[in-house]
């Protein structure tokens, strides 16, 4: 096994600076070009990783595209191994960030895609460590100085693997990895319980304001109703009255989005502010799955909105992709959103958890997708008229509440799981530098817990 630093080779000007090229120590593969007329929407097709799929350190599989089984033995040699580092070739690098991932055990199988790069590790170079290699600040640099392009910004594998780094020892790797891995592991296992609240909260109100299966059961003769309030269960009728949106619980009325909402247009001009870092919710972010970006006044040209506090955040744009943002209190930085959101603050009456859980559910999105204007799927909007003209169920007061003191709770923990994500992502991020550089030592066989002491 050889190190890295058994083959240093000097640096372009000819002098001997101690880094190493990229090329002689990682295996690069690019994807394949499969033909989008063959994807299948059957679940066991194999899941494609396109450049979509790959955002800030991490796979997103929202809208997947998968390949046919009976097709598989055409993409030979490009299935993707846990571990495996792959990074976007178009468009590396985005407002939020720098588009790699790591394979992880929940990711595979799945098959590489043209225009996207896999690396792996040789020999002298541990794999954990190659992924925080590529999520330096020093590669990011690396991949802005060299992409070309300006319509799709675009990087070739060769420039990938002209990438210069200092060595460190494969203990000392290994020992890297191990420490910002324990970091890591916490913030996704944190994503993992969001999603796991948030599809939680969705099934309740699916349940309750959606399929109505409370007023259902009892219609049938129950006596109670899992998880609802027994004063609210016996409140419930159980007969159904036609409607405009269908048959609702006789009783309810039917609305639209403004009787449960409000917009707010409240505007701001950051570049007024050059020295004011604002968080700034912008659709960029939202797709890489990560939090508001931290940004000075001076670096956002555009008017934007200004974030209200137990608001909602709904983008206008593309509505087949939904985009709905819950932010969180604000601290001590102002919030602006792009103004591709439309920024929603409930009524009296009403709850943010409420208007999250409407604006999310499937079939409220797939209503408002019929009514989006433009020509083409990439650039069709929803009108705000439309938004809030947007017929919709409006239970019991008494039934909001109940709905409200079940999933405030849930909602609470979801922010507060965000909130310690950021701290850790904060930590990694300064950390990073400085375990690559070797300027903070990191003794071979320490883990993630001793390594952070």
């Amino acid at each position: 096994m050889t190190s890295p630093s058994a083959s240093r080779a000097a640096s372009p000007d000819g002098l001997d600076d101690g880094t190493v090229a990229l090329r002689d120590h990682i295996t690069l593969l690019t994807g394949f070009p499969f033909k989008s007329e063959f994807y299948t929407e059957q679940p066991d097709g194999v899941r494609l990783v396109r450049g979509d799929n790959v955002v800030q350190g991490q796979l997103r599989w929202d809208n997947v595209k998968r390949w046919p089984l009976n097709r598989i033995d055409e993409a030979k040699g490009h299935e993707l191994r846990e571990g495996d580092v792959v990074l976007a070739m178009d468009r590396p690098w985005i407002e939020a960030g720098l588009k790699y991932a790591r394979i992880g055990p929940d990711d595979v199988p799945s098959l590489l895609v043209q225009r996207v790069a896999c690396l792996r590790a040789k020999d002298g170079l541990d794999q954990g460590y190659l992924f925080y290699l590529i999520g330096s600040h020093r590669f990011t640099d690396h991949v802005l100085s060299i992409q070309t392009g300006t319509a799709v910004p675009h990087i070739s594998g060769p420039q990938i693997l002209q990438f210069r780094y200092r060595p460190l020892p494969l203990d000392s790797q290994r020992a890297i990895a191990a420490v910002l891995g324990s970091l890591d592991d916490k913030i996704e296992q944190n994503r993992r319980t969001a999603r796991a609240l948030e599809r939680l909260a969705l099934a309740i109100f699916r349940a309750w304001f959606v399929d109505f299966e409370p007023v259902k059961a009892k219609a049938a003769g129950a006596a109670s109703f899992p998880s609802m309030p027994q004063a609210v269960f016996d409140a419930l009728p159980t007969t159904f009255v036609k409607s405009r949106i269908g048959a609702v619980p006789e009783g309810w009325d039917v609305g639209c989005v403004r009787d449960s909402a409000t917009l707010s247009k409240a505007q701001i001009k950051p570049l007024d502010y050059p020295t004011e870092v604002f968080e700034h919710f912008s659709i960029p972010a939202f797709d890489a799955g990560c939090e508001p970006v931290a940004e000075l006044g001076e670096g956002i040209k555009s008017g934007k909105f200004l974030v209200v506090r137990d608001c909602v955040l709904v983008s206008k744009l593309n509505p087949r992709i939904p985009r709905v943002w819950l932010p969180d209190e604000p601290g001590e930085q102002r919030q602006i959103a792009s103004t591709e959101f439309l920024v929603l603050s409930p009524n009296d009456g009403w709850d943010s958890s409420y208007l999250y859980c409407q604006f999310i559910e499937p079939a409220f999105q797939d209503d408002l997708t019929q009514s989006a204007s433009g020509t083409s799927n990439s650039h069709q909007r929803i009108q705000p008229s439309d938004y809030m003209n947007k017929a919709v169920v409006v239970p019991p007061a008494a039934l909001r509440e109940a709905f409200r003191d079940m999933i405030s709770p849930m909602m609470g923990q979801i922010m507060a799981d965000r909130r310690q994500s950021s701290t850790l992502a904060a930590v990694c991020d300064y950390l990073l530098p400085q375990l690559l550089s070797g300027r903070v030592p990191v003794e071979s066989g320490q883990t993630g817990a001793e390594g952070t002491r």
